[in-house]
C-alpha cells in the first residue's frame, strides 16, 4: 500500500462498526499480518527484586521488513507508580541513550529529526493517566533492526496474605473518555490475544535478607531455582508460549516478612552536593503492629458507601462476582451503621436517596435491587457519582467508608484522584481493580489519596476474601495523630520527600523517603519514630538504622524518592491550575531532568546524530497492536510532515484519521474470534455457591431462622432439621448454631469470607442470654470451643452434616451450660 497524503486522510476515514454495549471502539481498517508485517518482533523482560523493590528492564526488538522507512508507534501500560529511569536504542553497533527533556521540546526535536531524515526515538507518559506510555520509533530504514531498552523501578505492594505483588501489565483495556471531556483519548491499536504478532520472554531474580518461601503466578512458570543454601536468592522464568490474555502477576513470599527496615543509598558522585541526586537518600519501611486488645474491638458504627461499576466491560462473571461480594458485605455490616449503594456507567443510580440505617428491612430492599443489577449502564463515568457522594452531608459519629469496584477503564484518571484527595478529610476510600488491565494508577491513587487500601482481582482470584479484608480494615478504629520524627547526628539534616502518612493498617507497610544532607562518620546512626493514636491509645514504633550507605543499590532509592516527590508536585500543580502556580511545573521539569525519572511534563528523547545518511522515501507509520479489545487502525504520511500538527487523537465516538482498507480474511477471523469469545463469555447461570446460599439467609441482626430455606442450604429436608432441634431450644438460636457449625465444618477454606458475619452471629447468640447471665463472654467462649471441636471432627472423619452434628452432640450438651436462651431459662 502506498502512503496517504495527510491532506486527504480525514476524507478516507471509514465509519464505526457496531461494538459491545458500553465499549466505544473504532474499527478503521486493519493492519494485516500477511501484507503489512508489524515491526515489533519480541519483548524481553528481566525483573530483579531486592526485598520489596523491583528493577524492571524491558527490551523491545524491532525489524523493518518493508521496503519503506517506518515510524512504529507502540502504546502500552506500565504500573502507575513506576519510576521510568532509562531509555536507550541500539541500532547496529550504535547505542543512543535518551535524555529527559520538557515534553513539548522533546516532541519538537523528534519531529524535526524525522523531517530531516534522521532516526529518532520518543518515550512519553500519557497526559491523562500515568500508567500509559507511548513509544515512537522513527525513521527505521528498510531492513534495519533496532533494540529499545526501557528501565523502571517500583515498590512491590503487600497483599492480604503477606505476599509482595509484581504485575507486568500485558493487557491494555479501552479507557473510556467521559462525554464532554476536553482531553484527547489515548490512541491504541489492539487485537485479540491470539493474534498478537510478537513474543514475550520474562525472567526474574529475587534476593532478600530473609529466606524466600515461594513464588506464585497467574501464568505458567518454570520451577523456582534457589541460588544458595539459605534460600535468600532465587530465579524463575515464564514458561514458553505465553498467551497475551492476562497480565503477568508474580506473588513473592518471604519468611518473617513484617520486618521494619531502612536503606541508605549514597548520592551520585557526579551530581552537585546538596541536590537530591548528590545527597544520600534513605528509604524507611515501617510495619506498625497494633495491640491485639485494640484490634479485637471492631467499631460498630460508620457510613458504608458502595460504588459499583456497571459499564459494559463489567459484564458476565465480573458483575456476578461483584453482586456476590455485595451480599457478603451487606450481611457483615454491624447493626447501628448506615449504608447506601451507588452504581455507575454513562449515568449513575443509587438504591436510597441518602444513606439509611442498617436494618432487616433496608438490607432486604438493597439485596433485591442488587440482584437485579446488570452491566448495562454504558461507559465508565465515575466522576459524577463521586461528586454526588461527596456532596452528601456526613452523618454525625458515623465515619464515612467508601468502597469502589471498577475495572479501571477510565480516561480521566488524574481528575478522579484529585477529587478523592480534595475530600480525603471526610472519608476513607477502599478501591478494587477488577480484571486484567485495570488501571493501577486509578486504583492505587484513589486508595492512597483517600487514606484507604487498594486491592486487585485478576485471573481466577476470588473477589470476596480481598474485599472482606478491606472491610476488616474499615471496621478497625481509625489511626489518627500520625507523625514521624527523626533523630540524626547534628551535622546531618533531613528533607522528607514523601507526602505525610495519612493512614495506617495492621500488617500493611508504610514507606518514607528522605534526603540526608551533611557529612557524617561511617559509624553514625539515626532513629526514626512513628507516633500515632489508635482508639484513644497513644502508640509509637521506633526504628534504629545505620547511616552507612548500602552497597550495590545503584540509584534505585534516589529514583523512587524522586518519583514520589514528582507525583506530589504534579498533584499540587493540578490543584493550582488556573492560579499562579509558583513555578511548580518548572520544579517538576527540573527534578525530572536532574533525576532522569519521567513525569507528565517531560519525555525521553533520543536522536541518532551519528548517522550522516538521510533516510530516503515516504515514511510509513505502523501502530503496534496491544492485547485487548480496542481500535485497530494505521496511518502513513510523508517524511517532511510535522508530527505535532497531527498530534490530536480521537475523543471516543469521534472520527479517526485513518486509511480506508478492505475487510480481508484476517479481519473476518478476528471478528469471528471476538464473537465466539462473547458467546462463550455468557455461560448458563451455574447453581449458587452453597456458602452464598447460606449467607443469603442470615438476618441483619446476625441470626438465622429455622425454616425450609435453611434446611435446603444445609442439604437436608425441613423435617430433618426440625427433628434435630432440642425440645426446649429457641428456633433462632438452634438455626444459628447449625449455620455456624456448617461454616466451621465445611467452609474453613473460605473463612476470610464469612468470619465477620459469623462474629456477628456469635455476638447475637451472646445477646440472647440477657442481663440475667453474669458472664456473657462464657457464651462466646463455649461457642468457640464447640466450633473448634467441630472443625477437628470434620477434618479427621470427613462426615456429612448430620453425621458431623451427631458426632459432636456430646460437645453440644457440654456447651449447654453456657449456650442458654431466654435469660437462662431454657437449655439447648
Amino acid at each position: 500500500m502506498g502512503s496517504v497524503n495527510t491532506t486527504t486522510r480525514k476524507k478516507n476515514c471509514s465509519q464505526q462498526l457496531p461494538v459491545h454495549t458500553g465499549m466505544m471502539m473504532n474499527r478503521c481498517g486493519l493492519l494485516t499480518l500477511q501484507r503489512e508485517p508489524v515491526p515489533l518482533k519480541s519483548i524481553e523482560v528481566e525483573l530483579e527484586v531486592r526485598d520489596h523493590v523491583a528493577t524492571v528492564v524491558s527490551i523491545l526488538n524491532y525489524k523493518n521488513k518493508e521496503d519503506k522507512p517506518l515510524e512504529a508507534v507502540f502504546v502500552f501500560p506500565l504500573p502507575g507508580d513506576a519510576a521510568v529511569c532509562h531509555f536507550s536504542a541500539q541500532i547496529g553497533q550504535t547505542q543512543i541513550v535518551a535524555e529527559v527533556k520538557e515534553k513539548q521540546k522533546a516532541r519538537e526535536e523528534y519531529d524535526d529529526a524525522l523531517s530531516s531524515g534522521q532516526q529518532a526515538f520518543l518515550l512519553e507518559e500519557s497526559d491523562e493517566s500515568p500508567d500509559i506510555f507511548s513509544l515512537h520509533v522513527g525513521s527505521l530504514p528498510p531492513g534495519e533492526s533496532a533494540s529499545i531498552r526501557l528501565e523502571y523501578v517500583i515498590e512491590l505492594a503487600v497483599q492480604a496474605d503477606d505476599g509482595l505483588r509484581f504485575c507486568l501489565p500485558a493487557v491494555l483495556n479501552p479507557r473510556y473518555q467521559p462525554q464532554g471531556s476536553k482531553g484527547a483519548g489515548v490512541q491504541v491499536t489492539s487485537v485479540p490475544a491470539s493474534l498478537v504478532p510478537y513474543s514475550l520472554s520474562f525472567s526474574a531474580r529475587v534476593s532478600s535478607p530473609r529466606p524466600i518461601s515461594k513464588v506464585e503466578s497467574n501464568c505458567s512458570l518454570d520451577p523456582l531455582q534457589y541460588l544458595n543454601t539459605d534460600q535468600t536468592q532465587a530465579t524463575v522464568k515464564l514458561a514458553a508460549g505465553h498467551k497475551f490474555d492476562r497480565d503477568v502477576e508474580l506473588l513473592i513470599y518471604y519468611k518473617d516478612a513484617h520486618q521494619p527496615t531502612a536503606v541508605v543509598e549514597a548520592g551520585q558522585a557526579s551530581a552537585e552536593p546538596g541536590s537530591l541526586m548528590g545527597d544520600p537518600v534513605v528509604m524507611v519501611s515501617l510495619y506498625p503492629e497494633f495491640p491485639q486488645s485494640v484490634m479485637s474491638s471492631m467499631v460498630s458504627c460508620g457510613e458504608f458507601v458502595f460504588l459499583l461499576d456497571r459499564s459494559g466491560s463489567m459484564s458476565n462473571t465480573r458483575i456476578r462476582s461483584a453482586k456476590d461480594t455485595l451480599l457478603l458485605l451487606l450481611k457483615s455490616l454491624p447493626m447501628g451503621c448506615y449504608f447506601n449503594i451507588y452504581s455507575f456507567g454513562s449515568r449513575y443510580e443509587h438504591i436510597f436517596p441518602k444513606s439509611v440505617e442498617y436494618s432487616q428491612q433496608t438490607m432486604e430492599e438493597a439485596l433485591k435491587k442488587v440482584e437485579q443489577m446488570e452491566a448495562d449502564l454504558g461507559g465508565t463515568e465515575i466522576l459524577q457519582p463521586l461528586k454526588h457522594i461527596y456532596s452528601q452531608p456526613c452523618i454525625q459519629n458515623q465515619p464515612r467508608q467508601l468502597f469502589v469496584f471498577t475495572d479501571g477503564e477510565v480516561g480521566n484518571t488524574k481528575e478522579v484522584i484529585d477529587l478523592v484527595k480534595k475530600n480525603s478529610g471526610s472519608h476513607r476510600c477502599f478501591s478494587f481493580g477488577i480484571g486484567e488491565g485495570a488501571s493501577s494508577a486509578l486504583i492505587n491513587g484513589m486508595a492512597k489519596e483517600g487514606g484507604g487500601h487498594a486491592q486487585f482481582i485478576t485471573g481466577t482470584d476470588r473477589m470476596q476474601p480481598k474485599v472482606m479484608q478491606s472491610l476488616r480494615f474499615a471496621l478497625q478504629p481509625a489511626v489518627v495523630d500520625i507523625s514521624v520524627t527523626w533523630d540524626l547526628p547534628k551535622e546531618v539534616s533531613v528533607t522528607v520527600l514523601s507526602p505525610p502518612i495519612t493512614a495506617l493498617f495492621q500488617g500493611q507497610r508504610s514507606l518514607i523517603y528522605a534526603q540526608l544532607t551533611g557529612q557524617s562518620s561511617e559509624a553514625a546512626e539515626g532513629w526514626v519514630t512513628l507516633k500515632y493514636s489508635l482508639a484513644g491509645h497513644p502508640s509509637e514504633n521506633q526504628l534504629h538504622f545505620s547511616l552507612r550507605p548500602a552497597e550495590d543499590t545503584g540509584l534505585t532509592v534516589h529514583r523512587l524518592g524522586a518519583r514520589t516527590l514528582i507525583r506530589s508536585l504534579e498533584m499540587e500543580e493540578r490543584d493550582r491550575r488556573g492560579q499562579q502556580d509558583g513555578g511548580v511545573k518548572e520544579k517538576v521539569v527540573q527534578l525530572s531532568v536532574q533525576s532522569g525519572v519521567s513525569s507528565s511534563f517531560t519525555a525521553f528523547i533520543a536522536v541518532n546524530k551519528d548517522n550522516n545518511e538521510v533516510i530516503q522515501g515516504p515514511l510509513v507509520r505502523r501502530n503496534i497492536p496491544t492485547p485487548g479489545t480496542f481500535s485497530i487502525f494505521m496511518t502513513s504520511g510523508q517524511p517532511t510532515r510535522k508530527r505535532r500538527e497531527l498530534r490530536t487523537v480521537p475523543v471516543s465516538g469521534s472520527p479517526v484519521m485513518c486509511e480506508e482498507m478492505e475487510t480481508d480474511g484476517l479481519m473476518m477471523m478476528m471478528m469471528e474470534e471476538e464473537n465466539q469469545s462473547i458467546k462463550s463469555a455468557v455461560p448458563e447461570q451455574p447453581p449458587r455457591d452453597p456458602l452464598l446460599q447460606l449467607v443469603s439467609l442470615q438476618e441483619a441482626s446476625g441470626c438465622w431462622l429455622l425454616d425450609p430455606a435453611l434446611a435446603a442450604a444445609l442439604g437436608k429436608t425441613n423435617e430433618e432439621v426440625e427433628k434435630s432441634k432440642p425440645e426446649k431450644a429457641s428456633s433462632e438460636v438452634w438455626a444459628t448454631i447449625l449455620a455456624l457449625i456448617w461454616l466451621h465444618g465445611f467452609k474453613m477454606d473460605a473463612k476470610d469470607e464469612w468470619e465477620l458475619l459469623a462474629a456477628k452471629a456469635a455476638s447475637w447468640l451472646s445477646a440472647q442470654n440477657g442481663s440475667k447471665h453474669k458472664n456473657k463472654h462464657s457464651v462466646c467462649d463455649g461457642y468457640t470451643e464447640l466450633l473448634q471441636s467441630v472443625k477437628g471432627a470434620w477434618k479427621e472423619k470427613r462426615l456429612d452434616f448430620f453425621e458431623l452434628l451427631e458426632d459432636v452432640s456430646p460437645l453440644i450438651r457440654e456447651a449447654s451450660s453456657v449456650l442458654r436462651v431466654n435469660g437462662g431459662e431454657s437449655q439447648i
